[in-house]
């Protein structure tokens, strides 16, 4: 059974010596940011680091948004807001359209303040490494969608789907879990299939 662990980069030599220390050795194989680990029982540890800096940060859910800027781990600029964006409604027939037209309109309004906000904390000639969204798959799409935003497209992407609404305390969680080095760790030996 797999589970993912996040460590902070400045900790994993530490915790990689752990792993060989509970496994038994452990033989390392290292491919690009990916470093994995097997133990001499048998476990196994994929190590996926996400060494980019600076970082730019666009989360965006239907009650806010926060976009960034971050370098060495620290926010360096930032705008949090919130905009509300009506909830689907049990309403039938011409309600439910009306609804449904103004949970559209709102939505844009908040991907065009994004993208305008995004504009200026990360304008286009900044040095940025990599992007890490997350919030809204749906809305993050449609506010890198926006051709204004084509120099963020091409950069190393870490996604960050299960963050609550983004605050300023959110962001900063985003900028930490961002720069962890993801462990997707099986520490149970395969047992033989009974004959």
């Amino acid at each position: 059974m797999t589970r993912r662990l996040e460590v902070g980069p400045e900790r994993i030599s530490r915790w990689l010596d752990g792993f060989a220390e509970r496994h038994d050795g452990a033989r390392l194989t290292e491919e690009g940011a990916v470093v994995r680990a097997t133990g001499g029982d048998g476990a196994t540890a994929v190590c996926t680091s996400f060494p980019h800096d600076p970082l730019a940060l666009v989360l965006v859910r239907r009650g806010g948004y926060a976009v960034g800027l971050a370098t060495g781990g620290e926010l360096t600029e930032h705008k949090c807001g919130t905009r509300y964006v009506q909830s689907r409604t049990a309403a039938g027939g011409w309600s439910q359209q009306r609804f449904a037209r103004r949970r559209g309109n709102q939505a844009d309004e908040l991907v065009r303040a994004v993208v305008e906000h995004a504009l200026r904390i990360l304008p286009s000639g900044t040095a940025l490494h990599g992007l890490l969204v997350g919030g809204d798959r749906a809305l993050v799409r449609d506010v890198l969608a926006d051709p204004r935003l084509s120099h963020l497209a091409g950069l190393p992407r870490r996604e960050l789907y299960d963050l609550p609404d983004p605050r300023l305390a959110v962001l900063q969680e985003a900028i930490r879990r961002g720069r962890a080095v993801w462990i997707d760790l099986n520490d149970l030996p395969d047992l033989p299939d009974p004959a």
